[in-house]
């Protein structure tokens, strides 16, 4: 819903000059900037631990976050803010990249947290979740898409670049979803441990996906995929 005529009532328009005043209402409400979607997934974890707060980074997890952080440093662009998963992989993960990054705030948010969105199609056999688990879990991250993954607000007058530290379920449904691709053939996707997915999201809407799980930075004896 922010497509300008969604944001305006055209029931109220002048009717001697409506045209020129809907239009003029119209280009008020038309956003100006792009924005620059980062979408990193954590680093690798203990995958033993048994509640979230021991499923820290591995050695080798904290290695891959250094070297994010450095590839995203490297790129020399005004980032404005991380928002990160409230899991304690994401959150150690974007500790270790926010380093590189001085001054950029940080938000943690429950929205990002990881989980089953959709029961994908063609199934697989491996990973069975319990079915209610794509209703608890699938509302909530089709909020986070919705909440995060939209055109820049009519007020923002310049480009923004944001950084999101999540999982690599939450991205993959984000990014079918922002291509309007069928969300169920998300789990078609495979994203490395630290990688950088960017999305770009221009003034009309329009998305495109310039990286999807790069980790071309690292070399390759620290990719894993856990």
């Amino acid at each position: 819903r922010r497509e300008p005529l969604a944001l305006i009532n055209i029931k109220k328009k002048n009717e001697e000059t409506g045209e020129e005043e809907l239009a003029s209402r119209l280009d008020h409400c038309k956003a100006k900037a792009t924005r620059h979607i980062f979408l990193i997934r954590h680093s690798q974890y203990n995958l033993d631990g048994r509640a979230d707060k021991d499923r820290t980074l591995t050695p080798l997890g904290r290695e891959q976050a250094e070297l994010t952080g450095r590839r995203l440093a490297s790129l020399g662009l005004k980032f404005d803010q991380i928002i990160h998963s409230s899991m304690t992989r994401a959150t150690e993960t974007t500790e270790i990249i926010s380093k590189h990054l001085p001054g950029v705030k940080k938000i943690s948010t429950d929205l990002l947290r990881e989980g089953a969105p959709i029961e994908p199609d063609p199934p697989v056999s491996h990973w069975k979740p319990e079915a209610v688990q794509y209703y608890e879990d699938g509302a909530r991250i089709e909020a986070a898409f919705r909440n995060f993954i939209h055109r820049a607000d009519a007020k923002q007058e310049e480009d923004s670049y944001e950084i999101f530290v999540c999982h690599a379920n939450v991205i993959r449904y984000i990014v079918c979803r922002a291509l309007q691709f069928p969300p169920e053939g998300w789990l078609r996707l495979s994203l490395n441990n630290g990688s950088i997915t960017h999305l770009v999201i221009r003034p009309n809407g329009r998305v495109a996906l310039r990286t999807l799980g790069d980790t071309g930075f690292m070399p390759p004896d620290k990719i894993t995929r856990t």
